[in-house]
């Protein structure tokens, strides 16, 4: 597969050449020109990025007619903020080349699972609009995400957090003050994307108070958003197809993004 590197020339943060210090996309493109895109962000605890969340849901948004890139984050032994440079450079580096994938520049969101869920979320939160005094041109664009979908998301290293990923992405010993400055539900604000989120109610890896408190800011601050809270299913269902229940999540969000444009 294609393999599109976020930095053409020296990556920041590399500590070598390997596929795990070298960040990149893998783009899943649609035939019709301008079409709306989505960054896809695979879960993993900050530790690994888990296959069934990353390519097998590109492909769900292709048969949407949604162009996807899923995105090969940086994780343990890095840190923050080097997953979400990462994370910000994907959506830089769409926008700027989104001519060349027939793309709409104004309609690209970003989804994430688990401890992308988290990744995801922090983009749309702590986004910025660009450089214009930049160098690179890339860095002129702005890394707002025009929507985040988050499934199953860590949101909070603070409350209900789940322990793995708050150690791998901020270190054995955290600095509190940042690990307040990246818990999603405290950083809301009325510039903050539309969201979906869902979650099952009895997830033993990290909890569903983290999507019900990010709604609740969402909610606070008056921005669009739909949740839905499944009685039962494990953490790390990716497309849930065969959960008799949880597997409605692709429709839900399906409508949802209809309505928003996508």
């Amino acid at each position: 597969m294609e393999k599109v590197l976020l930095w053409a020339e020296q990556t920041p943060f590399a500590q070598g050449d390997t596929d795990e210090d070298i960040p990149y996309l893998v783009p899943f493109p649609v035939e019709h020109r301008q079409a709306p895109a989505v960054i896809v962000c695979p879960g993993g605890g900050y530790g690994r990025k888990a296959p069934h969340e990353g390519e097998p849901i590109a492909r769900w948004l292709n048969s949407i007619g949604i162009a996807a890139f899923v995105l090969q984050y940086r994780v343990a032994p890095y840190r923050h903020p080097v997953p979400l440079g990462d994370a910000k450079r994907a959506i830089r580096l769409v926008r700027g080349q989104a001519e060349q994938w027939g793309i709409d520049p104004q309609r690209l969101g970003i989804l994430g699972f688990s401890a992308g869920g988290h990744l995801a979320s922090s983009t749309g939160l702590h986004y910025d609009e660009g450089d214009r005094e930049a160098a690179d041109p890339l860095e002129r664009i702005s890394s707002r995400p025009d929507l985040m979908i988050l499934c199953y998301p860590v949101i909070s290293l603070t409350r209900h957090f789940h322990e793995g990923s708050k150690i791998n992405l901020l270190g054995p010993e955290p600095d509190e003050q940042l690990a307040l400055l990246l818990s999603g539900e405290l950083q809301v604000n009325g510039a903050t994307p539309p969201t979906f989120l869902w979650h099952t109610a009895d997830d033993a890896a990290v909890p569903v108070e983290n999507s019900l408190l990010l709604a609740m800011a969402l909610s606070e601050h008056r921005i669009p958003h739909e949740l839905h809270v499944y009685e039962s299913g494990r953490h790390g269902l990716g497309l849930a197809d065969e959960h008799p229940e949880a597997h409605t999540w692709t429709q839900l969000c399906e409508k949802w993004l209809r309505r928003r444009g996508f």
